[in-house]
């Protein structure tokens, strides 16, 4: 199976919002609660500075947004969300999302790419991102609450893409 990573289209919305529902539900990574409909997912897809999507055989398998993190004097430094169906989570979909997305936050003319809020048992992710370069930044104590009111630690992560010559 070849995996491809291409920007979204209006068609892609309907299963991208399943993924990131799926995630949503799981109440391991996203901050979010509650789901999104159709008609919310693609206004939310469209206001993002960039998404894309991991395919193959037509198929989407996951997804990513990317924005700014703030605006203004840090509107140079931008963030991301992933999110990969669950039935196919393994298959290094995740590792294609993150690398496209870095290159797309450098032709987006971003200078620093940071990731919030990642939890601490998201350990998957967190080798992911260390093996690509990520630096983590510390500790945020009980900053994330699981399903059933347990609070984890949350470590914000960061990536330098570059000088940021075409700063957003």
């Amino acid at each position: 199976m070849e995996i491809t990573v291409r920007g979204y289209r209006a068609a892609d919305v309907p299963a991208m919002a399943d993924i990131w529902n799926q995630v949503v539900a799981e109440g391991v990574a996203f901050p979010q609660k509650a789901s999104l409909t159709e008609t919310d997912a693609a206004e939310f897809f469209a206001q993002q500075s960039w998404c894309g999507v991991a395919e193959a055989d037509s198929e989407v398998l996951g997804l990513y947004i990317l924005h700014p993190n703030n605006v203004g004097r840090c509107g140079h430094i931008c963030n991301a969300s992933y999110a990969v169906d669950s039935k196919r989570r393994g298959a290094h979909i995740g590792e294609k999302l993150v690398l496209d997305c870095i290159a797309q936050g450098r032709a987006l003319g971003f200078r620093i790419l940071q990731f919030n809020a990642v939890v601490c048992t998201n350990l998957r992710a967190r080798r992911l991102y260390e093996r690509l370069g990520f630096r983590q930044l510390g500790v945020i104590p009980g900053g994330f609450r699981l399903n059933g009111n347990r609070y984890v630690d949350i470590c914000p992560y960061y990536i330098e893409l570059g000088d940021g010559a075409n700063a957003v």
